[in-house]
C-alpha cells in the first residue's frame, strides 16, 4: 500500500522549474468487525503502531485517516482509543479504489 499512488498527476511549476504533485484525498477507511482497537499510552506514535500491527511503518497514514489524526505530527494523545484497520480488508478497499480510477 502506497498513499502516493492515488495521486492525480504531475504538473511543472514554471516558475520555480521543478516538478510539482497535484494531491488528492486517501480513501475513507470504513469500520469493520476485524478491526483492532488499542487504548495508547505517552509516547505513542503513529508510524511506531503501524510497524507493530502491518510491519511497515510507513503506513502510519493509514491508522491518521482511520482515526482522524496526525494534523502534522505523528504523535498520538494517551489514552485514547485507536482504530487499528484489518490487513485484509483495508488491501481490499485500497484494490478497489485503484480499479475505480
Amino acid at each position: 500500500m502506497n498513499r502516493y499512488k492515488y495521486i492525480i498527476n504531475d504538473r511543472i511549476d514554471r516558475k520555480k522549474k521543478r516538478k510539482r504533485r497535484n494531491s488528492s484525498l486517501p480513501p475513507e477507511i470504513p469500520k469493520t468487525t476485524q478491526d483492532y482497537y488499542i487504548v495508547t499510552r505517552a509516547g505513542d506514535r503513529l508510524d511506531n503502531i503501524a510497524y507493530e500491527y502491518y510491519e511497515d511503518a510507513s503506513q502510519w497514514w493509514v491508522l491518521a485517516q482511520a482515526n482522524h489524526l496526525g494534523k502534522g505530527t505523528f504523535h498520538v494523545p494517551a489514552g485514547i482509543r485507536l482504530r487499528i484497520p484489518a490487513k485484509l480488508e483495508l488491501h481490499q478497499l485500497l484494490m478497489r479504489n485503484e480499479q475505480s480510477r
